[in-house]
């Protein structure tokens, strides 16, 4: 193991399909890499993604980051497990300040992601990875087809899934959080073929294979429950450099996904764009090539 007085050429920070795929390039393009993570990728809640191209009968998120993890290492990067509470820069080159000591590097790509915002439900996390729960419509509403489901929010983020999700089934419910909206009488309001029930988070029973409603009136039952209650990026290292982020907390990046702050690079759910695996792969392949041609450059 290299010692941390050793300048690395990257670093990269999160262990998700971004990171790992930025690690895989940057060891085929011969350059000491290491990956930076705390296990919190959110990929691992996947209980089997039919999107990602490739994986015909579908994929895990866990198998799906154990292959790219091995990978990683087949190229030699090494990846450690290490929070990151730190990041500085001093004559053009980057500290990272982790539990296991400082580490120094010449490039930083951030993957760090985002928060889903759960609901306070027992339960709620296990259910995700069930796919009771789900957070992306876009990722897997096609395995959705018309089922019973239900949209749980506390805005205008609900109305707009809702609205996407009537592409794949015709019963679809809104649960507005908070007793907002129209009161509901004995049969709950109907727009545009979306039902709107106005609900508190103890309403909520997660079972065993669906999600349960009670409300003043009665019982519901949903087989999907899709949460648009929003996320928060995990922006934080990139802001204590004054990097230039947007009014949602996304980090705002150029066409190699290179942050407003030079060699801080930021590719997957930390940037504005698409939450998708496929979308984050392939920012941290431009990435990891920018970093390569750059050095190459020295």
């Amino acid at each position: 193991m290299k010692g941390d007085g050793d300048i690395q050429d990257a670093i990269v920070v999160g262990a998700g399909p971004a990171g790992l795929t930025a690690a895989i390039y940057l060891g085929r393009f011969r350059r000491r890499c290491i990956v930076l993570e705390d296990g919190g990728s959110r990929a691992r809640w996947i209980p089997t993604s039919h999107n990602i191209p490739g994986f015909t009968a579908g994929v895990g998120g866990a198998e799906f980051l154990g292959n790219l993890r091995l990978q990683a290492a087949k190229y030699g990067a090494e990846i450690r497990h290490n929070h990151v509470s730190g990041l500085g820069l001093q004559e053009g080159i980057f500290s990272l300040q982790t539990d296991s000591g400082t580490l120094r590097s010449r490039y930083v790509l951030l993957a760090t992601g985002v928060k889903d915002h759960l609901p306070s439900i027992g339960g709620a996390s296990e259910a995700v990875m069930r796919g009771l729960l789900r957070v992306c419509p876009i990722c897997d509403a096609f395995e959705a087809m018309d089922k019973r489901i239900a949209v749980i929010s506390d805005g205008a983020l609900g109305e707009r899934e809702g609205k996407f999700l009537k592409d794949y089934s015709n019963q679809i419910t809104l649960l507005r959080l908070g007793g907002g909206g129209p009161a509901n009488g004995p049969e709950a309001p109907v727009r545009d073929g979306i039902e709107r029930i106005s609900i508190q988070l103890s309403d909520v029973r997660i079972q065993e294979d669906r999600v349960t409603v009670f409300h003043a009136q009665g019982e519901r039952q949903f087989d999907v429950v899709y949460l648009a209650l929003g996320c928060s990026a995990q922006n934080h290292l990139a802001r204590s450099l004054d990097a230039g982020f947007d009014e949602q907390g996304a980090l705002k990046v150029n066409a190699h996904q290179e942050t407003s702050v030079p060699r801080l690079y930021a590719a997957g759910d930390v940037v504005r764009g698409l939450n998708q695996v496929v979308v984050a792969a392939a920012e941290s392949a431009i990435a990891a090539t920018d970093i390569h041609n750059k050095l190459r450059g020295k």
